[in-house]
């Protein structure tokens, strides 16, 4: 049986939540920098190179927002580690991809979706996920509560350490993402995508959320899926200097791990589907499955979709599997969200074990402000 992800609550100020995040999620902050570090070092790259490729970003991040900085270095505090390291987790899909002297290792997967509210069998937006990682990261995944004096409140799914991943805020918007790649990568050094999806979190009004996926720089190519528990969502296939939008089609949003917006397709360069050739049908089977329950999908029908296991292992639900670069890479987590009930259910390593946790927020989707 997989564990749950623990739960990790903090609140006051930058630092002050940093230092709560990492004193409580330390075990798993220092075993997901451990993870990483080993993997950069059989690349060569020492701990100077490590933290030499973080201060890299630290200006952007810096610039995008002055509070992550700080929090990060609460993070690092809490945990008694150094502030380098939760750059490394924070921007690790940068550092890694820049620190390869060759292409061995698996894509971040994933398989998003949101059934919006026509779709669904009470009227109520759903927004969920599989995420497709190494199966170590079972053992460093949190779930992490904030509760915030300077806008909504947030519940998020992410790596230890990381100031988010999926998740939803108190003002109804939510936020999955999807690895992709593109011709245009690593050009150009921006804003670290994790840190992209919390300021979508922070922000209580959907146009704002949406500006700061659609318009932030970014090092590297991303899908990121937006919703607003009221009945709007939008993926954006992000490139590192232009987005993209894919739109709900009656009543199904859903994306794997390849360029489908054919003005991005025009212009760029999909190079992702080397090392991701599931992709191609896993969002393919994932609607084909829901399409006849518009109407009535409900979150078992969601979960039954995200749980196929066509062409296992090469599947919606990937068990346990070497790539082809033979790393070993799972479906490390199955997220579900409704946004408007607040409520966010998580299954660990999903292929193995369908045993799901439920963690809840309270929510002011109304008013667009965070419950008191």
């Amino acid at each position: 049986m997989a564990t749950p992800a623990p739960l990790i609550e903090v609140s006051g100020p930058s630092r002050e939540r940093g230092r709560q995040y990492g004193e409580q999620a330390a075990e798993r902050i220092r075993r997901g920098i451990e993870h990483y570090a080993e993997q950069l070092g059989r690349d060569g790259l020492n701990w100077a190179g490590i933290a030499g490729l973080a201060a890299r970003f630290e200006p952007e991040i810096a610039r995008f927002d002055a509070g992550f900085p700080e929090e990060m270095r609460g993070i690092a505090e809490g945990a008694g580690v150094d502030f380098a390291a939760i750059m490394l987790l924070n921007a690790r899909t940068e550092i890694l991809k820049l620190a390869k002297q060759r292409k061995d290792t698996d894509p971040d997967g994933c398989t998003g979706l949101v059934a919006m509210p026509g779709a669904t069998a009470d009227g109520r937006l759903i927004h969920a996920q599989n995420w497709d990682w190494k199966q170590e990261c079972a053992e460093t995944a949190v779930v992490l509560k904030i509760h915030r004096e300077d806008g909504p409140d947030i519940l998020t799914f992410t790596e230890a350490g990381g100031l988010a991943r999926s998740g939803f805020n108190a003002a109804g918007i939510a936020i999955t993402a999807n690895y992709l790649e593109s011709d245009r990568d690593y050009r150009q050094t921006g804003v670290p995508l994790a840190l992209i999806r919390r300021k979508v979190l922070e922000t209580p009004i959907l146009a704002l959320a949406m500006h700061a996926v659609y318009t932030t720089p970014k090092s590297a190519s991303n899908n990121m899926i937006v919703s607003q528990a009221d009945g709007v969502a939008i993926d954006f296939e992000c490139a590192p200097d232009e987005s993209f939008q894919v739109h709900p089609d009656q009543g199904l949003l859903v994306h794997a791990n390849h360029w489908v917006s054919p003005v991005a397709l025009s212009k760029l360069r999909d190079t992702g589907i080397l090392a991701t050739p599931d992709s191609l049908y896993r969002d393919i089977r994932v609607r084909d499955l829901l399409a006849p329950q518009r109407g009535r999908i409900t979150v078992d029908a969601v979960k039954a979709a995200l749980f196929d296991d066509f062409q296992t292992p090469w599947s919606v639900c990937r068990p346990p599997r070497r790539g082809l670069t033979n790393n070993l890479s799972a479906t490390v987590a199955q997220i579900i969200m409704v946004p408007a009930t607040g409520v966010m259910e998580v299954a660990m390593l999903p292929a193995l074990d369908r045993s799901f946790t439920t963690y809840t927020l309270a929510m002011d989707q109304v008013s667009g402000r965070a419950a008191a």
